[in-house]
């Protein structure tokens, strides 16, 4: 038994051959190529950055085009917020997780909802009881965010809220409505919502998401908060989500900043300026194990997103320009197979994020591929964050790898490549009839199948899939997360009680006007605020907007409206 007090399952009865020894010794590279495709040159040296002009294309850290970095001082002014994404369960279940968290030093809250709460359904929905917190936390009306909210001090932490992306209106319907009768100033709360209406399309939502709705909820979002919230981070563009499907890391930033501009347009639409909303605009970005391509990835982002802000739509504050974004190390990267593994995926993900200038960090937890996390998982994912922070010097220079030949031609091919990709979709008719057409689905596929055959015939190696292995093991060191069957049932059971005991002749008038505001293409957030404090469900807000747009209430097509 070792000190986690599970047994060694490695087989040490086997002979040595010592022919593969020394084929180990004397082992170099298959491949000098990045996960992207790109090819390493041996050695980078001052000659691959003549003519490259410092000032222009790079500059000091806190300065356009941001290159370096959005700060001048970067992590010597504040560490980034360090944060990991809760849901489990009940809103009990996962407010219990998030006090454990805050009590071993997060700085940051991050909550995501289970698939029924993304689908727009409630708990007791036929077709969502057995999916009640099983991947997230449930909130099917205000009394659950009441209960994942207690006791914290709305006015003093940065929450941010994980859920799909038509029912983000909902959720900050519910955590406003919430904060109201609290007595909070809205004005005051810091947090951002993870309001990017179109990338839960290609997360297995689409038939709760149709696009022009997505986009019409989203921007009704962007737009209240842009004028009732101003520390508020309205949209994060999920990059992530689009990179786990199995794309490059150029097509990552490329299509999101594609879909970044869908709604950039449509905000300039409806009357706002650019340096209105754009200094709240943020991104949700994937950090890959591939180290030196996704610091130099996110160099490269920042460096477009402030061209595109200043050139294309002529903002003028500097805070416009500024890249700001959120880390979720890969998901995709870690598997089942030796877990333990995975604590080292993340660390070096995380170390990619941290050494890129990140703003927000979540790492994922070692277990992911094999269960929710587990506390355990979830405080080593912390952990992981503090000794990053604390102990490995990398937050005292701001842009440490700054000046690598490396980097600093890696940056400008990936940039280079995004631009390519961004014509491209220009040419299909940008990224509304790129999504329309397929051609955004047909990309995914093609690169996905493209990786999963690397892997498959040993060119891009995977320790403990296709190289390293060991048998197959049979649990998981330190157990895995369950959740409750009684916490699943309770909620079921308080959504019916709730549906019973409200005044119904109220929540009708709220819900009439809900209705009238999505008809008459008003923003509808202020109507969803009031409807919500009037006891409506989450299915049940959604589903009037679904009716006033000419879709079915109920995205599943088995309930009626019933108002």
């Amino acid at each position: 038994m070792d000190g986690c007090g599970f047994e060694e399952e490695t087989n040490h009865s086997k002979e040595v051959n010592w022919d593969d020894y020394l084929k180990a010794y004397y082992e170099k590279p298959r491949s000098a190529k990045t996960w992207s495709g790109f090819d390493a040159k041996e050695i980078y040296t001052p000659e691959d950055r003549t003519g490259k002009d410092y000032d222009e294309r790079i500059a000091d850290a806190g300065k356009y085009p941001y290159t370096r970095g959005i700060h001048s001082n970067m992590f010597r002014g504040r560490y980034w917020t360090r944060r990991e994404v809760i849901g489990i369960g009940s809103p009990e279940d996962t407010h219990e997780r998030l006090k454990v968290l805050t009590d071993h030093g997060g700085s940051g809250l991050n909550t995501i909802a289970d698939i029924t709460y993304e689908m727009g359904l409630d708990a007791d929905h036929p077709w969502a009881m057995n999916e009640v917190g099983l991947t997230g936390v449930n909130i099917s009306h205000i009394k659950d965010m009441e209960t994942l909210t207690e006791g914290i001090p709305l006015d003093k932490v940065s929450w941010s809220l994980i859920t799909a992306s038509t029912v983000a209106s909902v959720t900050m319907a519910q955590y406003i409505a919430v904060a109201q009768n609290r007595g909070y100033d809205i004005r005051g709360l810091r947090g951002s919502v993870q309001n990017d209406p179109i990338h839960f399309r290609y997360c297995g939502f689409r038939p709760a998401c149709p696009l022009d709705l997505s986009i019409r909820l989203g921007c009704d979002v962007m737009e209240y908060c842009t004028r009732n919230m101003p520390k508020w981070y309205y949209t994060t563009v999920n990059m992530y989500d689009l990179r786990e499907q199995g794309i490059t890391a150029p097509q990552e930033v490329a299509f999101g900043l594609g879909i970044a501009m869908i709604y950039i347009d449509e905000l300039i639409r409806r009357g706002l300026s650019i340096d209105e909303f754009g200094p709240r605009f943020t991104f949700y970005v994937s950090c890959h194990i591939d180290l030196f391509e996704e610091v130099a990835k996110i160099r490269a982002a920042r460096r477009l997103w402030a061209c595109l802000m200043k050139e294309k739509y002529g903002a003028k504050d500097p805070r416009s320009m500024q890249f700001r974004f959120a880390v979720h190390t890969a998901g995709c990267s870690l598997v089942p197979q030796q877990p333990l593994n995975n604590i080292v995926r993340i660390s070096y993900e995380a170390l990619a994020a941290v050494l890129a200038g990140v703003q927000s960090l979540h790492c994922c937890s070692y277990d992911e591929p094999i269960c929710l996390p587990t506390e355990r998982g979830h405080l080593q994912a912390l952990r992981t964050q503090q000794i990053l922070a604390y102990e490995t010097g990398v937050c005292n220079v701001a842009d440490p790898l700054g000046g690598s030949y490396y980097v600093e031609e890696l940056t400008d091919k990936i940039e280079e490549e995004v631009l390519k990709i961004m014509k491209q979709v220009e040419d299909v008719g940008g990224m509304k009839e790129a999504i329309r057409i397929e051609w955004l689905d047909r990309e995914f596929e093609k690169e996905a199948l493209k990786r999963q055959k690397e892997i498959d015939e040993g060119e891009r190696l995977v320790v403990g899939v296709n190289i390293f292995t060991t048998d197959p093991e049979t649990r998981t060191p330190l157990g895995v997360q369950r959740i409750p069957s009684e916490s699943s049932r309770t909620q079921i059971e308080e959504t019916r009680k709730l549906r019973q005991t409200r005044d119904f002749s109220r929540l009708k008038d709220r819900i009439k006007q809900l209705r009238e505001d999505a008809e008459g293409g008003r923003n509808v957030l202020p109507a969803m605020i009031e409807a919500t404090k009037a006891f409506a469900t989450t299915g049940e807000l959604l589903g009037t907007v679904r009716m006033a747009m000419g879709y079915p209430y109920d995205p599943m097509e088995i309930l009626k409206y019933p108002f």
